[in-house]
Protein backbone atom coordinates (compact mmCIF):
# COMPACT_ATOMS: atom_id res chain seq x y z
CA UNK A 1 0.00 0.00 0.00
CA UNK A 2 1.54 3.18 -0.52
CA UNK A 3 2.46 5.64 2.49
CA UNK A 4 -0.21 8.16 1.57
CA UNK A 5 -2.95 5.65 0.08
CA UNK A 6 -5.93 6.33 3.17
CA UNK A 7 -7.04 2.91 5.05
CA UNK A 8 -11.20 2.79 5.37
CA UNK A 9 -11.92 -0.46 7.29
CA UNK A 10 -15.61 -1.67 7.79
CA UNK A 11 -16.96 -3.82 10.36
CA UNK A 12 -20.49 -4.07 11.75
CA UNK A 13 -20.02 -2.31 14.46
CA UNK A 14 -17.74 1.00 14.82
CA UNK A 15 -15.68 1.48 17.60
CA UNK A 16 -16.73 5.22 18.14
CA UNK A 17 -14.12 7.58 20.41
CA UNK A 18 -16.67 7.91 23.39
CA UNK A 19 -16.62 3.36 23.44
CA UNK A 20 -13.32 3.28 23.32
CA UNK A 21 -12.16 1.61 26.32
CA UNK A 22 -15.22 0.07 27.17
CA UNK A 23 -16.52 -3.44 27.31
CA UNK A 24 -18.06 -3.20 24.34
CA UNK A 25 -18.42 -4.60 21.07
CA UNK A 26 -15.56 -4.33 19.08
CA UNK A 27 -13.76 -6.06 21.70
CA UNK A 28 -10.22 -7.00 20.01
CA UNK A 29 -11.04 -5.77 16.69
CA UNK A 30 -10.75 -2.04 17.77
CA UNK A 31 -7.34 -2.33 19.52
CA UNK A 32 -6.25 -4.17 16.39
CA UNK A 33 -6.94 -1.36 13.59
CA UNK A 34 -6.98 1.70 15.93
CA UNK A 35 -2.76 2.32 15.37
CA UNK A 36 -3.08 1.23 11.43
CA UNK A 37 -6.18 3.90 10.87
CA UNK A 38 -4.36 6.69 12.82
CA UNK A 39 -1.07 6.31 11.14
CA UNK A 40 -3.00 6.09 7.46
CA UNK A 41 -5.87 8.97 8.92
CA UNK A 42 -8.65 6.69 8.12
CA UNK A 43 -12.08 5.90 8.03
CA UNK A 44 -13.82 3.50 9.86
CA UNK A 45 -17.68 2.62 8.72
CA UNK A 46 -20.27 0.37 10.02
CA UNK A 47 -23.59 0.56 11.96
CA UNK A 48 -24.02 2.68 14.95
CA UNK A 49 -25.90 0.18 17.33
CA UNK A 50 -28.38 2.44 16.89
CA UNK A 51 -31.68 1.87 15.37
CA UNK A 52 -34.20 4.50 13.43
CA UNK A 53 -37.34 3.96 12.75
CA UNK A 54 -36.32 3.54 9.18
CA UNK A 55 -33.25 3.38 6.49
CA UNK A 56 -32.54 7.14 5.54
CA UNK A 57 -29.13 6.43 4.35
CA UNK A 58 -28.06 9.09 7.17
CA UNK A 59 -24.31 9.74 7.64
CA UNK A 60 -23.04 10.58 11.34
CA UNK A 61 -19.34 10.99 11.23
CA UNK A 62 -16.67 12.61 13.53
CA UNK A 63 -13.09 12.57 13.94
CA UNK A 64 -10.59 12.14 16.60
CA UNK A 65 -6.89 11.73 16.94
CA UNK A 66 -7.24 11.94 12.93
CA UNK A 67 -9.12 8.66 12.58
CA UNK A 68 -13.26 9.19 11.28
CA UNK A 69 -15.48 7.01 12.04
CA UNK A 70 -18.84 6.72 9.62
CA UNK A 71 -21.60 5.50 11.58
CA UNK A 72 -25.38 4.49 9.70
CA UNK A 73 -28.78 3.64 12.29
CA UNK A 74 -30.05 0.56 11.22
CA UNK A 75 -34.11 -0.04 10.94
CA UNK A 76 -35.38 -2.72 13.70
CA UNK A 77 -36.39 -4.71 10.45
CA UNK A 78 -32.94 -4.56 9.64
CA UNK A 79 -31.06 -5.92 13.27
CA UNK A 80 -33.87 -8.54 13.18
CA UNK A 81 -32.90 -10.00 9.40
CA UNK A 82 -29.70 -9.08 8.88
CA UNK A 83 -27.76 -8.78 12.64
CA UNK A 84 -30.33 -11.21 14.94
CA UNK A 85 -31.54 -13.68 12.12
CA UNK A 86 -29.20 -14.39 9.45
CA UNK A 87 -25.66 -13.15 10.96
CA UNK A 88 -26.27 -14.57 14.25
CA UNK A 89 -29.00 -17.09 13.78
CA UNK A 90 -27.92 -18.78 10.43
CA UNK A 91 -23.97 -18.20 9.61
CA UNK A 92 -22.57 -17.94 13.02
CA UNK A 93 -24.05 -21.31 14.74
CA UNK A 94 -22.97 -22.80 11.17
CA UNK A 95 -19.66 -21.61 11.28
CA UNK A 96 -19.16 -22.43 14.98
CA UNK A 97 -20.06 -26.66 13.76
CA UNK A 98 -23.66 -25.79 15.53
CA UNK A 99 -25.71 -27.46 12.56
CA UNK A 100 -28.47 -28.29 14.92
CA UNK A 101 -28.96 -24.45 16.23
CA UNK A 102 -29.07 -23.34 12.23
CA UNK A 103 -31.96 -21.43 11.15
CA UNK A 104 -32.65 -21.30 7.67
CA UNK A 105 -35.17 -18.58 6.84
CA UNK A 106 -35.78 -17.19 3.78
CA UNK A 107 -36.42 -13.31 4.59
CA UNK A 108 -33.55 -13.24 7.43
CA UNK A 109 -31.34 -14.39 3.83
CA UNK A 110 -32.79 -10.99 2.18
CA UNK A 111 -32.03 -9.06 5.08
CA UNK A 112 -28.67 -10.10 4.78
CA UNK A 113 -27.76 -9.46 1.08
CA UNK A 114 -30.53 -5.56 1.50
CA UNK A 115 -28.43 -4.62 4.51
CA UNK A 116 -25.23 -5.23 2.74
CA UNK A 117 -26.30 -3.63 -0.76
CA UNK A 118 -27.24 -0.37 2.12
CA UNK A 119 -23.43 -0.46 3.41
CA UNK A 120 -22.63 -0.69 -0.08
CA UNK A 121 -24.93 2.09 -1.13
CA UNK A 122 -23.83 4.60 1.78
CA UNK A 123 -20.25 3.91 1.82
CA UNK A 124 -19.61 4.01 -1.78
CA UNK A 125 -19.67 8.06 -2.26
CA UNK A 126 -17.58 8.61 0.95
CA UNK A 127 -14.30 6.49 -1.18
CA UNK A 128 -11.38 7.70 -2.96
CA UNK A 129 -9.21 6.47 -5.59
CA UNK A 130 -6.28 5.27 -4.09
CA UNK A 131 -8.22 4.01 -0.67
CA UNK A 132 -7.40 0.59 0.67
CA UNK A 133 -10.81 -1.26 2.28
CA UNK A 134 -10.51 -3.80 4.74
CA UNK A 135 -13.55 -5.37 5.83
CA UNK A 136 -14.14 -7.76 8.84
CA UNK A 137 -16.14 -10.62 9.80
CA UNK A 138 -19.38 -12.70 8.67
CA UNK A 139 -21.76 -9.93 9.02
CA UNK A 140 -20.31 -8.20 5.31
CA UNK A 141 -19.45 -11.03 3.49
CA UNK A 142 -21.09 -10.13 0.33
CA UNK A 143 -19.73 -6.26 0.42
CA UNK A 144 -17.04 -7.06 -1.50
CA UNK A 145 -19.37 -8.36 -4.10
CA UNK A 146 -21.84 -5.36 -3.75
CA UNK A 147 -19.03 -2.48 -4.08
CA UNK A 148 -17.48 -4.31 -7.37
CA UNK A 149 -21.17 -3.93 -8.82
CA UNK A 150 -20.82 -0.56 -8.49
CA UNK A 151 -18.19 -0.15 -9.57
CA UNK A 152 -15.31 -0.09 -7.07
CA UNK A 153 -12.23 -1.02 -8.33
CA UNK A 154 -10.12 -0.25 -5.29
CA UNK A 155 -8.30 -3.08 -3.33
CA UNK A 156 -10.53 -5.06 -0.81
CA UNK A 157 -9.29 -7.23 1.60
CA UNK A 158 -11.75 -9.42 3.93
CA UNK A 159 -10.73 -10.91 6.89
CA UNK A 160 -13.13 -14.04 9.12
CA UNK A 161 -12.56 -13.63 12.54
CA UNK A 162 -14.79 -16.84 13.26
CA UNK A 163 -14.06 -20.40 12.02
CA UNK A 164 -14.67 -21.55 8.30
CA UNK A 165 -17.21 -24.67 8.47
CA UNK A 166 -15.88 -28.24 6.90
CA UNK A 167 -17.36 -28.56 3.59
CA UNK A 168 -19.87 -31.22 4.13
CA UNK A 169 -21.54 -28.67 7.16
CA UNK A 170 -21.12 -25.55 4.54
CA UNK A 171 -23.03 -27.10 2.17
CA UNK A 172 -26.21 -27.59 4.14
CA UNK A 173 -26.24 -23.75 3.60
CA UNK A 174 -29.10 -22.80 1.03
CA UNK A 175 -27.25 -20.93 -1.93
CA UNK A 176 -24.01 -21.44 -0.27
CA UNK A 177 -22.05 -21.41 -3.58
CA UNK A 178 -23.51 -17.77 -4.14
CA UNK A 179 -21.87 -16.89 -0.74
CA UNK A 180 -18.32 -18.18 -1.76
CA UNK A 181 -18.45 -16.49 -4.91
CA UNK A 182 -19.03 -13.08 -3.48
CA UNK A 183 -16.24 -13.78 -1.36
CA UNK A 184 -13.72 -14.16 -4.32
CA UNK A 185 -14.53 -10.08 -5.94
CA UNK A 186 -12.09 -9.50 -2.73
CA UNK A 187 -8.28 -9.48 -3.59
CA UNK A 188 -7.28 -10.80 -0.20
CA UNK A 189 -8.63 -12.99 2.18
CA UNK A 190 -7.95 -13.87 5.41
CA UNK A 191 -8.49 -16.80 8.04
CA UNK A 192 -7.38 -17.41 11.80
CA UNK A 193 -5.76 -20.82 11.44
CA UNK A 194 -4.25 -22.63 8.43
CA UNK A 195 -6.96 -25.24 9.14
CA UNK A 196 -10.19 -23.04 8.35
CA UNK A 197 -8.02 -21.67 5.31
CA UNK A 198 -7.78 -25.45 4.04
CA UNK A 199 -11.37 -25.80 4.97
CA UNK A 200 -12.07 -22.87 2.72
CA UNK A 201 -9.88 -24.08 -0.19
CA UNK A 202 -11.35 -27.66 -0.26
CA UNK A 203 -14.99 -26.27 -0.85
CA UNK A 204 -13.75 -23.99 -3.72
CA UNK A 205 -11.73 -26.87 -5.46
CA UNK A 206 -14.61 -29.38 -5.01
CA UNK A 207 -17.58 -27.32 -5.15
CA UNK A 208 -16.34 -24.26 -7.47
CA UNK A 209 -13.77 -26.00 -9.13
CA UNK A 210 -11.54 -23.32 -8.51
CA UNK A 211 -7.82 -23.29 -9.70
CA UNK A 212 -6.11 -23.08 -6.31
CA UNK A 213 -2.04 -22.24 -6.26
CA UNK A 214 -0.93 -23.89 -3.07
CA UNK A 215 2.18 -21.96 -2.63
CA UNK A 216 0.43 -18.57 -2.94
CA UNK A 217 -2.97 -19.46 -1.94
CA UNK A 218 -4.35 -18.06 -5.20
CA UNK A 219 -7.73 -19.13 -5.84
CA UNK A 220 -8.30 -18.47 -9.51
CA UNK A 221 -12.26 -18.90 -11.10
CA UNK A 222 -13.84 -17.33 -13.93
CA UNK A 223 -10.87 -15.49 -14.46
CA UNK A 224 -10.25 -13.75 -11.51
CA UNK A 225 -7.88 -14.39 -8.74
CA UNK A 226 -7.94 -13.69 -4.75
CA UNK A 227 -5.55 -15.09 -2.29
CA UNK A 228 -6.57 -16.47 0.45
CA UNK A 229 -3.86 -16.82 3.46
CA UNK A 230 -4.07 -17.69 7.44
CA UNK A 231 -3.15 -14.76 9.93
CA UNK A 232 -3.69 -15.97 13.79
CA UNK A 233 -4.69 -12.73 15.74
CA UNK A 234 -2.66 -11.85 18.66
CA UNK A 235 -3.17 -9.38 21.42
CA UNK A 236 -1.82 -5.77 21.97
CA UNK A 237 1.04 -7.12 24.28
CA UNK A 238 2.65 -3.56 24.98
CA UNK A 239 -0.64 -2.40 26.04
CA UNK A 240 -2.46 -5.63 28.17
CA UNK A 241 1.23 -6.51 29.76
CA UNK A 242 1.43 -2.66 31.39
CA UNK A 243 -1.64 -3.20 32.48
CA UNK A 244 -0.72 -4.72 35.56
CA UNK A 245 0.64 -1.45 36.33
CA UNK A 246 -2.83 0.28 36.48
CA UNK A 247 -4.00 0.62 40.12
CA UNK A 248 -7.74 -1.09 39.17
CA UNK A 249 -5.41 -4.61 37.92
CA UNK A 250 -3.80 -4.43 41.58
CA UNK A 251 -6.72 -3.83 43.35
CA UNK A 252 -8.93 -6.53 41.29
CA UNK A 253 -5.95 -8.67 41.91
CA UNK A 254 -5.90 -8.61 45.67
CA UNK A 255 -9.65 -8.62 45.82
CA UNK A 256 -9.88 -12.11 44.15
CA UNK A 257 -6.82 -13.42 46.34
CA UNK A 258 -8.99 -12.07 49.92
CA UNK A 259 -11.79 -13.93 48.30
CA UNK A 260 -10.35 -16.99 47.74
CA UNK A 261 -9.17 -18.07 51.68
CA UNK A 262 -5.96 -19.68 50.40
CA UNK A 263 -8.04 -21.80 47.86
CA UNK A 264 -6.84 -22.02 43.77
CA UNK A 265 -8.37 -19.41 41.76
CA UNK A 266 -9.77 -20.88 38.66
CA UNK A 267 -11.26 -18.72 36.00
CA UNK A 268 -13.55 -18.60 32.96
CA UNK A 269 -14.27 -15.36 30.86
CA UNK A 270 -15.95 -15.59 27.84
CA UNK A 271 -18.97 -13.83 26.65
CA UNK A 272 -22.33 -15.82 27.38
CA UNK A 273 -21.97 -17.53 23.60
CA UNK A 274 -23.15 -21.68 23.01
CA UNK A 275 -19.87 -21.83 21.05
CA UNK A 276 -17.38 -21.08 24.28
CA UNK A 277 -18.60 -24.76 25.77
CA UNK A 278 -19.76 -22.63 29.08
CA UNK A 279 -22.18 -25.99 30.10
CA UNK A 280 -19.48 -28.44 29.09
CA UNK A 281 -17.01 -26.50 31.48
CA UNK A 282 -18.91 -27.00 34.24
CA UNK A 283 -19.84 -30.70 33.32
CA UNK A 284 -15.99 -31.45 33.83
CA UNK A 285 -15.85 -29.30 36.85
CA UNK A 286 -18.85 -31.27 38.21
CA UNK A 287 -17.08 -34.33 37.09
CA UNK A 288 -13.88 -33.23 38.72
CA UNK A 289 -15.52 -32.32 42.17
CA UNK A 290 -17.60 -36.06 41.94
CA UNK A 291 -13.92 -37.60 41.49
CA UNK A 292 -11.89 -35.41 44.30
CA UNK A 293 -15.08 -34.44 46.65
CA UNK A 294 -12.17 -33.12 49.37
CA UNK A 295 -10.62 -30.52 46.85
CA UNK A 296 -13.61 -28.64 47.27
CA UNK A 297 -11.86 -26.98 49.58
CA UNK A 298 -8.08 -26.45 47.26
CA UNK A 299 -10.32 -24.91 44.37
CA UNK A 300 -13.14 -22.10 43.98
CA UNK A 301 -13.86 -21.52 40.02
CA UNK A 302 -14.82 -18.13 38.90
CA UNK A 303 -16.50 -17.81 35.75
CA UNK A 304 -17.13 -14.40 34.32
CA UNK A 305 -19.44 -14.58 31.37
CA UNK A 306 -21.39 -10.78 30.20
CA UNK A 307 -24.65 -11.60 28.35
CA UNK A 308 -24.47 -10.99 24.17
CA UNK A 309 -26.98 -11.08 22.01
CA UNK A 310 -29.87 -11.41 24.70
CA UNK A 311 -32.51 -10.74 21.78
CA UNK A 312 -31.60 -14.02 20.01
CA UNK A 313 -33.63 -17.06 22.00
CA UNK A 314 -30.68 -19.96 21.76
CA UNK A 315 -28.17 -17.28 24.04
CA UNK A 316 -31.58 -16.94 26.35
CA UNK A 317 -31.40 -21.29 27.08
CA UNK A 318 -27.65 -21.08 27.34
CA UNK A 319 -27.94 -18.56 30.39
CA UNK A 320 -30.55 -20.57 31.98
CA UNK A 321 -28.51 -23.65 31.42
CA UNK A 322 -25.51 -22.06 33.04
CA UNK A 323 -27.47 -20.42 35.94
CA UNK A 324 -29.07 -24.12 36.65
CA UNK A 325 -26.00 -26.40 36.11
CA UNK A 326 -23.82 -23.68 38.76
CA UNK A 327 -26.71 -23.65 40.66
CA UNK A 328 -26.60 -27.88 41.04
CA UNK A 329 -22.57 -27.60 41.98
CA UNK A 330 -22.84 -25.50 44.96
CA UNK A 331 -25.84 -26.94 45.83
CA UNK A 332 -24.53 -30.05 46.03
CA UNK A 333 -20.99 -29.27 47.17
CA UNK A 334 -21.05 -25.82 49.13
CA UNK A 335 -20.15 -25.08 53.41
CA UNK A 336 -21.72 -22.24 55.43
CA UNK A 337 -18.53 -20.29 54.19
CA UNK A 338 -17.32 -21.95 51.33
CA UNK A 339 -18.92 -22.15 47.51
CA UNK A 340 -17.12 -24.09 44.61
CA UNK A 341 -18.77 -22.20 41.88
CA UNK A 342 -18.86 -18.15 41.05
CA UNK A 343 -21.30 -17.13 38.36
CA UNK A 344 -21.11 -13.76 37.24
CA UNK A 345 -23.35 -12.49 34.49
CA UNK A 346 -21.68 -9.05 33.91
CA UNK A 347 -18.12 -7.52 32.45
CA UNK A 348 -15.31 -5.75 33.13
CA UNK A 349 -12.66 -3.52 32.12
CA UNK A 350 -9.52 -4.64 30.61
CA UNK A 351 -7.51 -3.51 33.53
CA UNK A 352 -9.71 -5.61 36.41
CA UNK A 353 -9.76 -8.84 34.12
CA UNK A 354 -5.53 -8.49 33.99
CA UNK A 355 -5.76 -8.21 37.92
CA UNK A 356 -8.08 -11.11 37.68
CA UNK A 357 -5.82 -13.13 35.42
CA UNK A 358 -2.95 -12.73 37.49
CA UNK A 359 -4.38 -13.79 40.28
CA UNK A 360 -5.86 -16.80 39.31
CA UNK A 361 -3.55 -20.24 38.94
CA UNK A 362 -6.08 -22.01 36.45
CA UNK A 363 -6.87 -20.24 33.16
CA UNK A 364 -10.05 -22.14 31.82
CA UNK A 365 -10.06 -21.94 28.14
CA UNK A 366 -12.72 -24.49 26.71
CA UNK A 367 -14.23 -23.11 23.54
CA UNK A 368 -16.42 -25.77 21.27
CA UNK A 369 -15.18 -23.49 18.41
CA UNK A 370 -13.01 -20.68 17.95
CA UNK A 371 -11.97 -19.08 15.29
CA UNK A 372 -8.90 -17.80 17.95
CA UNK A 373 -9.88 -16.93 21.23
CA UNK A 374 -8.00 -13.96 22.98
CA UNK A 375 -8.44 -14.90 26.22
CA UNK A 376 -6.36 -17.47 26.10
CA UNK A 377 -2.97 -14.93 25.16
CA UNK A 378 -4.14 -12.67 27.72
CA UNK A 379 -4.29 -14.99 31.00
CA UNK A 380 -1.00 -15.62 29.65
CA UNK A 381 0.09 -12.35 29.45
CA UNK A 382 -1.38 -11.51 32.85
CA UNK A 383 0.99 -14.56 34.89
CA UNK A 384 4.11 -14.02 36.80
CA UNK A 385 6.57 -15.50 35.08
CA UNK A 386 8.40 -16.41 38.25
CA UNK A 387 5.29 -17.91 39.69
CA UNK A 388 2.64 -18.40 36.48
CA UNK A 389 -0.42 -19.80 36.36
CA UNK A 390 -1.36 -22.98 33.65
CA UNK A 391 -3.53 -23.00 30.72
CA UNK A 392 -6.23 -25.32 29.79
CA UNK A 393 -7.09 -24.86 26.38
CA UNK A 394 -9.77 -26.29 24.30
CA UNK A 395 -7.97 -27.92 21.02
CA UNK A 396 -10.68 -26.40 19.17
CA UNK A 397 -9.88 -23.21 19.61
CA UNK A 398 -7.76 -21.77 16.61
CA UNK A 399 -5.08 -20.73 19.78
CA UNK A 400 -4.57 -24.19 20.23
CA UNK A 401 -2.06 -24.48 17.21
CA UNK A 402 0.32 -21.49 18.76
CA UNK A 403 -0.38 -23.32 22.43
CA UNK A 404 1.16 -26.80 22.35
CA UNK A 405 2.46 -26.68 25.80
CA UNK A 406 -0.71 -25.33 27.07
CA UNK A 407 -2.90 -28.19 28.63
CA UNK A 408 -5.07 -29.29 25.31
CA UNK A 409 -8.48 -30.43 26.01
CA UNK A 410 -11.81 -32.01 24.25
CA UNK A 411 -14.40 -29.91 25.84
CA UNK A 412 -17.11 -32.34 25.49
CA UNK A 413 -15.45 -34.55 27.45
CA UNK A 414 -16.11 -34.13 31.32
CA UNK A 415 -13.67 -36.61 32.08
CA UNK A 416 -10.93 -35.37 30.09
CA UNK A 417 -11.54 -31.44 31.92
CA UNK A 418 -11.75 -33.13 34.97
CA UNK A 419 -8.07 -35.21 34.50
CA UNK A 420 -6.71 -31.46 33.29
CA UNK A 421 -7.89 -29.56 36.48
CA UNK A 422 -6.70 -31.92 38.46
CA UNK A 423 -2.92 -31.95 36.68
CA UNK A 424 -3.04 -28.04 36.29
CA UNK A 425 -3.82 -28.33 39.96
CA UNK A 426 -0.76 -30.16 41.40
CA UNK A 427 1.56 -28.95 38.65
CA UNK A 428 5.16 -28.38 40.10
CA UNK A 429 6.51 -24.61 39.77
CA UNK A 430 9.28 -25.91 37.63
CA UNK A 431 6.82 -27.70 34.90
CA UNK A 432 4.83 -24.26 34.80
CA UNK A 433 7.57 -22.13 34.54
CA UNK A 434 8.92 -24.54 31.60
CA UNK A 435 5.05 -24.12 29.58
CA UNK A 436 4.59 -20.67 30.28
CA UNK A 437 7.91 -19.64 29.00
CA UNK A 438 7.27 -21.75 25.96
CA UNK A 439 3.72 -20.19 25.57
CA UNK A 440 4.51 -16.70 25.98
CA UNK A 441 7.16 -16.56 22.90
CA UNK A 442 4.07 -16.51 20.80
CA UNK A 443 1.60 -14.11 22.84
CA UNK A 444 4.64 -11.47 22.96
CA UNK A 445 5.79 -11.41 19.16
CA UNK A 446 2.61 -12.50 17.62
CA UNK A 447 0.86 -9.72 18.56
CA UNK A 448 -1.69 -7.13 17.04
CA UNK A 449 0.63 -5.47 15.00
CA UNK A 450 2.10 -7.98 13.29
CA UNK A 451 -1.30 -9.23 12.51
CA UNK A 452 -2.17 -5.78 10.74
CA UNK A 453 0.49 -5.03 9.24
CA UNK A 454 1.20 -8.92 7.62
CA UNK A 455 -2.36 -8.35 6.23
CA UNK A 456 -2.07 -4.71 4.78
CA UNK A 457 1.29 -5.50 3.18
CA UNK A 458 -0.20 -8.79 1.64
CA UNK A 459 -3.58 -6.46 0.52
CA UNK A 460 -1.36 -3.61 -1.23
CA UNK A 461 1.29 -6.77 -3.23
CA UNK A 462 -2.07 -9.08 -3.64
CA UNK A 463 -2.05 -8.28 -7.63
CA UNK A 464 0.65 -9.09 -7.88
CA UNK A 465 1.15 -12.38 -7.17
Amino acid sequence: MSADARLVVVSNRVAVPKARGAAGAQGGLAGALNAALKERSGVWFGWSGEEAEEHTGEISTQTTDGVTTATIDLSKRDVDEYYNGYANSTLWPLFHYRLDLAEYERETAKGYERVNERFAETLHPLLEDDDVLWVHDYHLIPLGERLRSRGVQNRIGFFLHIPWPATRLFVSLPYHERLVRTMLHYDLLGFQTHEWLDSFLHYCRTELGAEIDEETGAITLDGRTTIARAYPIGIDWDHFSKLGEDEAAQRAQQRLLNSTRRRTAMIGVDRLDYSKGLPERLDGISRFFDQHPDRVSDLVFIQIAPPSREDVESYQKIRAELEQKAGQINGARSEVDLVPVRYVNRGYSHAELFGFFRAAKIGLVTPLRDGMNLVAKEYLAAQDPEDPGVLILSRFAGAAAQMEDALLVNPHSPDDLAHAIGKALDMPLEERRRRYESLIGTVRDDNVQDWTENFLRDLDSAGQL
